[in-house]
């Protein structure tokens, strides 16, 4: 797969807002939005590129050439390079024509960052000719650089990049699915969506975990939060160990041949903890929020049971991978119109800090576990 970098047609800045307008209404009725699409006569578009238009404009000069001094064998030329031209129209529809594209979910994004949207190319195979297949395809967001796929036959799998974006919802558009196969006379290209939408988290910036409690009292605790092992939450599975009860083994796991394994339970060691908006310190609301990104996926990390409140949205206390994502989704989109549940705002003081050394960056590589 080649990337190059997709230059801005410069004809395009000529074309007045009210038609682009038109012709994106014209569009979403024409391909409507969906997380898979098939390209069919609805949806492809044909046009001569600039070398099929001279090999056009060679054709008539050779034919007047030919008739002119009766010269059947440049007119047999002629005619020749015509039914070529003629060939490609059918070949270059062909090629994009039953070409399935597959949104797929793409990868955790922080903002400042450059985003991938994964998606899946498919073919169906023609029962009549099984070497069917689509070649040379190209995919690209507007003004960003394309993919390019030398052979689809069953399934490929590829991606869509897009510049780094800030913090929020992320709709990148319509994708141009273009071709020039086989001899490049024609150009064949479509516009889908696919109607991805993305949520890029606040970019994490390290800082000291502050933790505040829903009352004043034991000031001096350190470990809020935390798990310890008790009956009242599941928390995950664990290898068994000779001697432990049997009660406790989870026997679906073992009859499914995974072995045998201890349910664990776990319950929250001290009071409740609380990341607030109002008692993290910043220059600015960016910044306020990049500092609460960071806390969310250290405190994930280190297992710690805690709750969100960014004003009037709160996020009641738990712990795990689910959880972990509801808080980034509510600060990147913290100030939006799309905003999580809200719910009541408790009432939060200061209660204790963890250093940055205490508690190691977030890594997706070791999530947590969901509570239930």
């Amino acid at each position: 797969m080649n990337n190059s970098k997709a230059a801005k047609k410069w004809y395009s800045r000529l074309i007045p807002a009210a038609i682009k307008q038109r012709w994106s209404k014209w569009l979403d009725k024409r391909i409507p939005a969906n997380k898979q699409i098939t390209l069919s006569h609805k949806s492809i578009f044909i046009l001569p590129s600039g070398f099929g238009v001279a090999w056009f404009v060679l054709i008539v000069v050779l034919y007047l050439f030919g008739t002119n001094y009766q010269n059947n064998l440049v007119i047999g030329l002629s005619l020749l390079l015509a039914s070529v031209f003629h060939s490609c129209i059918i070949y270059s529809y062909k090629n994009l024509a039953g070409l399935t594209l597959t949104a797929l979910t793409p990868p955790e994004t922080y903002a400042n960052q450059n985003l991938a949207f994964p998606i899946v190319l498919s073919s169906k195979i023609n029962k009549d000719n099984s070497q069917t297949s689509h070649q040379q395809i190209c995919l690209n967001l507007p003004n960003e650089r394309h993919s390019r796929i030398t052979d689809v036959a069953e399934g490929v799998d590829t991606s869509v990049s897009c510049t780094a974006q800030s913090r929020g919802l992320v709709n990148p558009g319509r994708i141009r699915v273009s071709s020039s196969f086989p001899l490049g006379l024609f150009n064949t290209w479509s516009y889908v969506d696919l109607n991805i939408q993305h949520i890029i988290y606040a970019a994490p910036l390290a800082t000291h975990v502050s933790l505040t409690s829903l009352d004043n009292d034991n000031q001096t605790e350190f470990e809020h939060g935390k798990l310890q092992p008790g009956v009242d939450d599941y928390k995950g599975l664990k290898t068994f160990v000779e001697g432990e009860s049997l009660k406790q083994v989870a026997w679906k796991q073992w009859a499914q041949g995974r072995g045998m394994l201890t349910k664990e339970f776990a319950q929250p060691e001290g009071k409740p903890v609380w990341l607030s908006l109002d008692d993290t310190l910043g220059d600015s609301l960016e910044q306020k929020l990049s500092k609460l990104a960071w806390q969310v996926n250290a405190l994930s990390q280190s297992q710690q049971v805690f709750g969100l409140a960014l004003n009037q949205q709160i996020i009641e206390q738990d712990s795990g991978e689910s959880h972990r994502k509801q808080c980034q989704q509510m600060i990147a989109l913290y100030g939006s119109v799309a905003k999580p549940a809200i719910t009541t705002e408790p009432r939060v003081t200061p209660e204790s800090t963890i250093t940055p050394e205490s508690t190691s960056a977030f890594t997706d590589k070791h999530p947590v576990g969901n509570r239930k």
